[in-house]
């Protein structure tokens, strides 16, 4: 008789994968992409080596997963603060950038290497999987803008791309593992980005102050 997994089986096999990638998460946040090694998160994880194989064929494809991951709670937050609850889209803008930024700038190793440190093509097609869906939700707030005569009628994706890039590489310096962290989130920092972000935006006061 061919050999068939027992429910107990495939729950342990789970069970060892979700350790595995909770542990490569926690590499991830405590030294960046180049300290997780997969001997490293196997280590953490409490496994052998080869078990990391048999669930990840390579390194690539574990932290495909891990980038997933943790990109998608950032985008959840992300879309939380742009709810649509009766604020305006400058607003919703002005709340999704800082609670990117602080909560970029409370994590720095890790939000520095979900942004910017380079990392293997696999990982970074994930990256760039995210910075879309960021640019989504951008543009959603912004159509919603136009739709609602708050801002001039634009080009929303290229706007949103452009507000995506632009917040992410304000942030990249003091991010970087050469950075001094305090462990303190710069306020002055977060409101400058806000700023940025919110006077970027084609709004109809600005339009019609500066005619």
């Amino acid at each position: 008789m061919p050999y068939r997994p027992t429910e107990r089986t495939e729950q342990r096999k789970a069970e060892a994968r979700e350790r595995i990638v909770a542990a490569a998460l926690d590499q991830l946040a405590e030294g960046g992409y180049g300290s997780a090694s997969v001997q490293a998160v196997a280590a953490r994880a409490g496994v052998a080596t080869g078990t990391v194989y048999r669930h990840f064929p390579s390194k690539s494809d574990l932290f495909a997963e891990v980038f997933r991951r943790a990109s998608q709670r950032e985008i959840d937050v992300f879309e939380d603060a742009v709810e649509d609850d009766g604020r305006s889209a400058t607003e919703r803008v002005a709340a999704a950038t800082e609670a990117f930024a602080r909560r970029a700038l409370a994590a720095p190793t890790r939000a520095y290497a979900l942004i910017a440190e380079p990392v293997d093509p696999a990982v970074e097609a994930e990256r760039l999987t995210f910075r879309r869906g960021y640019r989504d939700v951008l543009v959603n707030v912004l159509s919603q803008g136009v739709e609602r005569g708050e801002l001039e009628p634009h080009d929303t994706q290229t706007t949103a791309a452009a507000l995506v890039g632009a917040i992410g590489e304000a942030l990249v310096g003091p991010l970087a593992p050469a950075a001094n962290h305090s462990g303190q989130v710069p306020d002055a920092l977060v409101a400058a980005v806000v700023q940025f972000a919110t006077r970027s935006l084609p709004r109809r006061d600005h339009v019609h102050a500066n005619a």
